[in-house]
């Protein structure tokens, strides 16, 4: 029988956060499987009460069996925000445009890893795609002095942790950190601002930026990229409180409010 509190289906890759989400999901009496690289076992298929955590390709491949609503931020968010959130020029140009900029840019595919995110030398150092001429999201060059990740669930911070300085993963939690305060009131701007673009469970990572030649207690705060929760490593965020996103990110199809219908992976089958 279905568990009352719900079904966790977890990607067949191993994690550390999917260890720390299984923990925290097992604390609430759900039901935690991993689910095998092949078809969705049939005790999985259909029950009305589970969830997701995994990557993207696994997780298109078994949303539908699971019964499983995958929400996630568009892909052109980050470029659709004001400057006053962004702080630097951020933009998606097909791939052949992008490779005519002078640089130094940054840039990313905007959805898989075909190509390392990274600052190049110039738009003619990126490498060619490997089929048609997909877009790319390039923009400015910025230091970032910190980067936090935030678990956002209807626009409020359940848990975050700072994950990087200056560029190296260094985690702490953000309850209790010197820019809690700081943090929580960009993020309040941000939400207050542009709320409705996002989806109502999502990860936002934000962070200070460094301008050159200031100390090191100079910089405006930025949003960094918008993710989906159910693919998002924790760092050093509080497990319970990132599980309460997670679950609402990817969950029954059935639960899935109006305001969200728009940001279901697949959309409604």
């Amino acid at each position: 029988m279905p568990s009352r509190a719900g079904f966790l289906a977890l990607a067949p890759h191993r994690s550390t956060t999917a260890a720390l989400l299984a923990d925290a999901a097992r604390r609430r009496s759900m039901e935690v499987a991993v689910l095998p690289v092949g078809a969705v076992p049939d005790r999985c298929r259909g029950r009305g009460d589970a969830h997701y955590y995994g990557g993207p390709r696994f997780g298109a491949r078994v949303a539908r069996a699971l019964g499983v609503a995958l929400l996630e931020p568009d892909d052109g968010w980050l470029d659709g925000l004001p400057y006053a959130f962004t702080g630097r020029r951020v933009s998606r140009v097909p791939l052949s445009e992008a490779r005519r900029l002078p640089g130094p840019l940054f840039a990313k595919p905007p959805t898989d890893k075909s190509f390392p995110a990274a600052v190049y030398g110039s738009g003619a150092d990126l490498p060619p795609a490997a089929t048609g001429d997909p877009l790319v999201q390039v923009s400015s060059v910025v230091t970032w002095a910190e980067e936090f990740r935030l678990f956002l669930l209807d626009g409020e911070i359940r848990t975050g942790s700072r994950y990087a300085v200056h560029g190296l993963l260094d985690a702490a939690p953000l309850a209790g950190h010197p820019r809690e305060s700081a943090v929580r009131a960009f993020t309040r701007r941000l939400v207050a601002a542009c709320g409705a673009t996002l989806p109502g469970a999502v990860v936002v990572d934000v962070g200070r930026m460094a301008p050159p030649g200031r100390g090191a207690g100079a910089g405006s705060w930025a949003v960094v990229e918008a993710n989906m929760a159910w693919f998002s490593n924790v760092y050093a965020a509080d497990p319970g409180g990132a599980l309460d996103v997670v679950l609402r990110s990817a969950g029954p199809t059935g639960l899935v409010s109006g305001r969200n219908l728009e940001f279901w992976r697949a959309g409604p089958v």
